[in-house]
């Protein structure tokens, strides 16, 4: 079985933020790091890829493929801060419409500046997504 190309790396976290080049983006990197840690009470890891992950669960599916992943975390991209909503934005219609300004992909939240969105509300959200993933995975 092949391994994941995303698994927790010993790297450190703040020197990773530390080190991303736009002053912007490694602030929103910074405050989102503090966000997510509260919101957690969880300590982050760096995950190879560039992602700063909180948690992690063990996931197995029918097809026999299984790892471990984080619960939710971000990565500060050039292109967009990408926030990691694992579960997916399906059961989070009404959190979404009040969030602000952003793209989703499956499991990201594409935001370009933390200004654009509301803060409240991404700790809901994260608050929830990770709350439904230790219920269904127990982790």
């Amino acid at each position: 079985m092949a391994a994941l190309k995303t698994a927790i790396d010993s790297d450190d976290v703040k020197r990773f933020l530390d080190s991303v080049g736009d002053d912007k983006r490694r602030a929103d990197g910074l405050a989102v790091l503090e966000l997510m840690r509260q919101v957690t009470g969880l300590q982050p890891a760096l995950w190879r890829g560039s992602i700063v992950g909180f948690g992690s669960y063990h996931y197995r599916y029918d097809s026999g493929r299984e790892g471990d992943w984080f619960l939710t975390g971000f990565s500060p991209r050039k292109q967009a801060l990408s926030l990691y909503i694992i579960d997916g934005f399906g059961q989070y219609q009404q959190l979404l419409a009040a969030l602000g300004k952003y793209r989703t992909g499956k499991s990201c939240l594409y935001v370009n500046r933390l200004e654009d969105i509301d803060l409240s509300v991404l700790r809901k959200l994260v608050r929830q997504s990770v709350a439904a993933l230790k219920k269904q995975y127990r982790a």
